[in-house]
């Protein structure tokens, strides 16, 4: 009866307390720097057509050449996160983005864009598979990882929601290559913010052994396929929505401020999605919070396109609620349907999904906007996101049969 009392009182030291909180401060502060240069570039995007005069399908492929870097490296940088170090490798991935972006400050042509965007993506591929396991392992203690996780989730929409709208406003008195440059500054800020803040690997390792107690993922590898096949179809639809969102907006009368401030009001509402969702989840389960965010962001996206501008903006909290709300709920599942010992592999997979659909939503639908209009491919997009609602179902299956599934 002692051993657990006595591990309880080592994970709830002083020490180990100030361990956890610099990593979740840590970690937070990645995630919104990451998603905050990621998402950025939706403001950037209409801006760079005009200046280079390159289609839909090209804008696309510039969107999605950074995402495509970010989900195809994960798994790499998870294997070589066991050589040289998670800490080591997030710093340095943070420092690669910003230097991407002082490099796309200096863009004079499409070739030294797209090579700059694909340096940044290399760097991001570092910070969601290492960062989100960082803070699962000196959390899992105190029984937080849950909650934890929705804090890391919500910085990464703070993020979203104020770089973009700065950037925006950056973008009225300055040229976009100078508010690239600052960009690049704020991602080197960033990573010695990171250096400083980390705990060093020993500690961490230290801290697990301490701790003694783990979750137990159920290693059910057909509810966990679902899971990545709901969270590949959720991000293809939000990052495919997204590229098309200024271009929407645009048609509809907005200018370039209009257009961060409607991205900001866009990632406000899905940064309270994901608080919300993560209690949703809890209250009425993960199937019903799915079928409940998704089947709302598919009627919101149609409404998108047919009110005027003045309601779409007055809608985006709410479509931002239900579009990114989503994503929280899938995040703290990963942990329980992973198989034991792998759960750092289990997120870099989820997320080399995820992150994967993303990328390649932009060019197809890009492409289909081509062809047709952003109004079909809006409509699309709208169409496929109802296909996660059987893939949720399933998921739950294996949740509720423990792994049998």
């Amino acid at each position: 009866m002692t051993e657990p009392s006595a591990a309880v009182a080592t994970a709830s030291s002083p020490s180990d307390k100030s361990i956890r909180r610099r990593s979740l401060f840590a970690a937070c502060s990645a995630h919104a720097v990451h998603d905050g240069l990621t998402d950025v570039i939706y403001v950037l995007l209409p801006i760079w057509q005009a200046q280079f005069a390159i289609s839909y399908a090209m804008v696309g492929l510039l969107r999605g050449s950074y995402s495509g870097m970010m989900a195809g490296f994960q798994l790499l940088a998870s294997r070589m996160a066991r050589r040289w170090g998670r800490e080591r490798m997030l710093v340095g991935g943070t420092a690669l983005a910003g230097v991407a972006y002082l490099i796309a400050g200096q863009a004079g042509g499409l070739a030294v864009l797209l090579i700059a965007l694909l340096l940044g993506g290399l760097g991001a591929s570092t910070q969601h598979p290492l960062a989100s396991s960082i803070v699962t392992d000196t959390h899992e203690a105190g029984g937080g990882v849950k909650e934890a996780l929705s804090h890391y989730n919500f910085a990464g929409d703070i993020g979203k929601t104020l770089i973009p709208a700065l950037v925006g406003l950056l973008l009225l008195v300055c040229s976009w290559q100078a508010s690239v440059s600052l960009l690049g500054l704020l991602g080197l800020a960033a990573a010695g913010l990171l250096w400083w803040l980390l705990p060093k690997p020993g500690e961490l390792q230290a801290g697990a052994k301490k701790a003694g107690k783990t979750i137990a993922g159920s290693g059910s590898k057909a509810s966990f396929r679902a899971l990545l096949a709901t969270g590949t179809l959720d991000s293809a639809v939000r990052m495919g929505f997204l590229t098309f969102l200024p271009f929407l907006l645009k048609s509809k009368g907005a200018g370039t401020a209009g257009i961060g401030v409607a991205l900001s009001l866009l990632f406000v509402g899905g940064a309270f999605g994901k608080l919300l969702c993560g209690y949703l989840g809890a209250r009425i389960g993960m199937m019903k919070t799915v079928w409940l965010t998704e089947s709302m962001t598919s009627l919101l996206i149609v409404l998108a396109l047919w009110l005027p501008l003045a309601g779409v903006m007055a809608m985006l909290p709410l479509l931002g609620l239900a579009l990114n709300g989503t994503s929280s709920v899938l995040y703290g599942v990963v942990p329980e349907l992973a198989e034991p010992g792998k759960r750092e592999h289990a997120f870099a997979l989820f997320y080399t999904g995820s992150i994967g659909g993303g990328a390649l939503s932009p060019v197809l639908f890009g492409a289909l906007g081509d062809q047709t209009s952003v109004h079909t491919a809006l409509l699309a997009l709208a169409a496929v996101l109802l296909l996660t609602l059987p893939l949720a179902w399933k998921v739950q299956r294996g949740l509720a049969h423990g792994g049998t599934a």
